[in-house]
């Protein structure tokens, strides 16, 4: 706390509205995620039903084959919709990355629906649909969370700078011990 004319006031800090930014920021994403990924899910599901009963392959290579055709429509949805707004440079390494954590929410996803299948002998349409979903939607928390770290990264931040910025205003504006003048 410092001394004013009006007694103790709290230290400055750092503007409010920055983390109410930094909220409103990551909500938009969420939301956008949510989009492409809703869209994603239902590519999922339908090429997964429609390869099952035309095909007559078994649930989970029925769903492996649906969940890659979900990843290549997911990509170009959050490079070009969600995540357009991030570093675009370094291609090769961001679609490295986007496929190799996109085999790991393959895995995950289609873990799940091995594991009910197989594990517990949860077979039927419904339950394969069940089970595929239930998939997703773990595979969507590490999917989202890779993602916004390591493949779309972002360029730096603007409140970062302006948080810098604040700080070195406060800084010296602060009065300085007789000593030191």
């Amino acid at each position: 706390m410092e001394h004013g004319s009006s007694g103790l006031r709290p230290a400055p800090q750092a503007p409010r509205g920055a983390l109410r930014r930094r909220v409103d920021q990551l909500w938009r994403e969420v939301v956008k995620f949510g989009a492409v990924g809703g869209a994603g899910l239902l590519v999922n599901l339908l090429v997964f039903n429609l390869v099952r009963h035309v095909t007559g392959l078994q649930v989970v290579r029925a769903s492996v084959i649906a969940t890659v055709v979900a990843i290549a429509f997911n990509y170009v949805g959050f490079r070009y919709f969600t995540y357009r707004d991030r570093e675009k440079s370094g291609r090769t390494r961001e679609l490295t990355l986007f496929l190799l954590f996109s085999v790991v929410g393959l895995v995950i996803e289609n873990g799940v629906l091995y594991l009910a299948t197989y594990g517990f002998g949860w077979d039927s349409p419904l339950q394969s649909n069940v089970f595929k979903f239930l998939g997703i939607g773990v595979a969507t928390l590490f999917r989202f969370w890779s993602y916004r770290t390591w493949v779309f990264r972002t360029l730096p931040a603007r409140e970062t700078v302006a948080g810098a910025e604040y700080f070195l205003e406060t800084e010296s504006k602060k009065p300085r011990p007789e000593v030191f003048r």
